[in-house]
């Protein structure tokens, strides 16, 4: 909580030296609205001051990218004249003040993200991580999350069709809350965040003003938590409404449609001051704007409440004078209201003759001006801080605690407490709106039809996955993050996609400990590595940082969006479920080495958070990759269907992906596994457990492409039988439910 004694910049968390540079920027002492503004702006969720300098050396160029990471969302081209825009965002301290209200506003403000550039949100994923369920604090943030998710998503009518659950310790006092939104555009809508044209008019669009949220990215996003910060965070959370985002969506869509925008920003962290700043500065324009012709919803807010409140559902649109007629009467026509809250002016000319755009607050359009700052200085201009890196000094120590050395008394009751189904999530979802998705939760990606309301006529499908893995990453960063952008590009393998695309949401402590500053490079470096090597760019991301409880930090938490497209969409791919009689086949890269370091056995069972965890052959991975998705992509577009049930193998080894896929077929299988914690749950890349009614054409495809094939053995029975561990698929049901039992429907 802000020391009440404490200068005002301090307060309002600027730091002395920001203070100074504030002054170098205006050539004078700002006041108290100013320094408002710049609060906001130069926090680390708008400013990504700690973070910039690691970030440029990701891979963000491609064939296919029509827009890359600094827009609201990032942008490819598809194929048949539709591009797809995503993006990939956090709300984790809001969520862990309010977690329902946190959670939908989450939703809410990626959805603007994505029909800003054009696009209407076809598809919602939800990576969430929280501590064990088992006391009541934690099972209120996830009901509180999930109900938020599901409230506000079903609500506006777009579909959650998957993402991740994970537990562990490190998130009881710091819940991570990420939200992948994708949307689907015809390629001559798409728009860009830009304010041009001297004497257009900013026009805002949606919902009143209130003192919700104010302050939400400085107070929320760029601190970590104490014992006493819910009720003293809380009014800093937004408060949503659905029904107002769908109206504004189709309101946003019709003025695109008629061309009547000139360019359009979602108001999301850091209200209004943010998006006239970034579209005047990027437009290098100026824009003067009127603080009192905002509609408001409290009475007596002040200007800085006013710019700063991050209240939801509301939209910058720059629009002509002509069209301003026409942009009310589309508004109303859905119900939005549409205020003129600004005009567009011609920028200063700088000492270097380079244009100025500066941005002014007035009471009146030509009333008294209250705050006057360059624009560029608030939405590009934010101090870069190259912060202290610090490899952790225990590392080493961790990493040579190789958990083998624990062994199990029992591989049978650590594989059930490894079996986690997350369907009580997913059953809160609506995952079939627009009647596009193919395969959708409890799948390794989701699969859906490139097809909606405007779109050109198209075959193409379009696949999505979100993974994590902050156990690896714990460990080797680097390695951790690398591996599980591998991961990703197995899980589109397994419906048949070409990864296209990369977005990511990096989850990290607080960037003033220089081992956490550490951990996020490495993690970068982890990133642009695999992403180089897999052809995938990087379109876009979002940085959350201060993620700590009482001065400990979160394990390294990367989150990878993948998006991969489908050329015929045609078939179903195949899912978990074999058939009785079929052979199951495990498929793997030559250089595949497995171990236990960072392992879900090794975490779960032990506590045990030692070890080195495997190595990755990129180049193995993406051969492996491309002969799976070869197959099933045939499949999908019609042809003759060879495999019957795909999975890869990841997190709880081989042992937990039979066991799940013996769960959805209702169907045993009995396997020669030798009886040892790595054999049963080792961990590595590159590997991919197949199922087939003709194994010989199978196996001699995947050989083809360099792959070891082992025939595990023939599908039917009641048991999965490994080695000489025999549990009923039954119990196996029965233990993979256990974990959330009880957790409100």
């Amino acid at each position: 909580m802000a020391d009440a004694a404490a200068p005002i910049h301090r307060q309002l968390g600027l730091t002395d030296s920001e203070l100074d540079l504030i002054i170098e920027v205006l050539g004078r002492e700002p006041n108290h609205l100013e320094l408002a503004l710049y609060s906001v702006m130069w926090s680390e969720h708008c400013s990504y001051k700690s973070s910039r300098v690691h970030l440029k050396r990701l891979p963000t160029t491609g064939d296919r990218v029509l827009v890359g990471p600094g827009e609201n969302a990032g942008v490819i081209d598809a194929g048949d004249g539709i591009a797809l825009a995503i993006r990939i965002e956090s709300h984790n301290h809001p969520s862990a003040i309010e977690p329902y209200q946190g959670a939908a506003t989450g939703v809410g403000g990626i959805l603007r993200d994505i029909f800003t550039m054009g696009a209407r949100p076809i598809a919602v994923m939800d990576p969430l991580f929280f501590g064990p369920p088992t006391t009541a604090r934690q099972r209120w943030l996830l009901e509180g999350v999930v109900s938020g998710i599901s409230g506000y998503g079903n609500s506006v009518g777009v579909p959650t069709i998957g993402g991740e659950l994970t537990f562990d310790p490190c998130y009881a006092g710091n819940p991570l809350v990420n939200v992948l939104c994708l949307g689907a555009l015809p390629t001559e809508r798409l728009v860009l965040g830009i304010a041009s044209g001297t004497g257009n008019l900013a026009v805002l669009l949606g919902s009143t003003t209130g003192r919700d949220g104010i302050g939400g990215v400085s107070v929320l996003a760029s601190a970590g938590f104490s014992d006493d910060d819910d009720q003293s965070k809380r009014p800093s959370v937004q408060v949503g409404d659905p029904y107002e985002e769908k109206r504004l969506i189709e309101a946003c869509l019709a003025l695109l449609d008629e061309r009547l925008v000139v360019g359009i920003q979602d108001l999301g962290g850091a209200g209004l001051v943010c998006a006239t700043s970034e579209t005047a500065a990027r437009g290098r324009v100026g824009m003067d704007v009127d603080v009192t012709a905002v509609p408001t919803r409290e009475a007596g807010m002040e200007p800085w409440e006013i710019m700063t409140s991050e209240s939801q559902e509301r939209m910058l649109a720059i629009v002509t004078p002509e069209g301003l007629a026409r942009v009310q009467e589309l508004c109303a026509r859905w119900e939005v209201r549409a205020t003129v809250v600004g005009r567009v002016t011609e920028p200063a000319i700088g000492p270097d003759g380079e244009p100025i755009g500066v941005l002014r607050i007035r009471k009146g359009f030509d009333g008294e001006i209250v705050a006057e700052v360059p624009a560029a200085s608030l939405a590009d201009d934010a101090p870069l801080y190259n912060r202290p890196l610090e490899r952790p000094s225990d590392l080493d120590a961790r990493r040579a605690d190789d958990p083998a050395r624990l062994g199990s008394a029992d591989l049978g009751a650590d594989l059930r407490a490894l079996l986690r189904d997350p369907a009580w999530v997913w059953r809160q979802y609506d995952h079939q709106l627009f009647l596009n998705t193919v395969t959708g939760p409890g799948a390794n990606a989701a699969l859906l039809r490139l097809a909606g309301p405007g779109l050109p006529e198209s075959n193409r499908g379009f696949a999505l996955t979100t993974d994590s893995n902050p156990r690896l990453c714990s460990l080797d960063p680097r390695l951790g993050t690398a591996l599980t952008v591998a991961e990703g590009i197995a899980n589109l393998a397994c419906v048949g996609a070409t990864p296209v695309a990369v977005v990511n949401c990096l989850n990290f402590g607080n960037p003033e400990h220089p081992t956490v500053m550490w951990q996020l490079s490495e993690s970068v470096d982890g990133m642009a590595e695999a992403c180089t090597a897999f052809g995938t760019p990087v379109v876009g991301g979002n940085v959350s940082l201060y993620n700590e409880s009482a001065g400990t930090d979160i394990d390294p938490t990367p989150v990878i969006g993948l998006l991969g497209l489908v050329d015929t969409l045609a078939a179903r791919p195949p899912v978990l479920s074999w058939n009785d009689g079929d052979t199951v086949l495990l498929v793997a890269a030559p250089t595949v080495a497995l171990s236990l370091g960072g392992s879900r056995w090794a975490r779960e069972i032990h506590g045990a958070t030692g070890g080195v965890p495997a190595g990755l052959d990129a180049d193995a991975h993406a051969a492996l990759c491309r002969a799976v998705a070869s197959v099933i992509a045939g499949q999908v577009a019609g042809d003759h269907a060879l495999v019957t049930a795909v999975t890869d193998v990841s997190g709880g080894g081989v042992a937990v992906a039979l066991a799940e896929m013996a769960i959805a077929s209702g169907s045993g299988l009995s396997v020669a596994l030798e009886e040892s914690p790595t054999a049963f749950f080792g961990e590595g890349p590159s590997r991919f457990i197949l199922a087939t009614a003709d194994p010989d054409a199978l196996a001699a495809r995947m050989r083809a492409a360099g792959a070891e094939v082992t025939m595990l053995g023939v599908a039917g029975g009641d048991d999965l039988v490994l080695g000489q561990v025999a549990t009923s698929i039954a119990d196996l049901r029965a233990a993979s439910t256990a974990l959330l039992e009880g957790v409100s429907a």
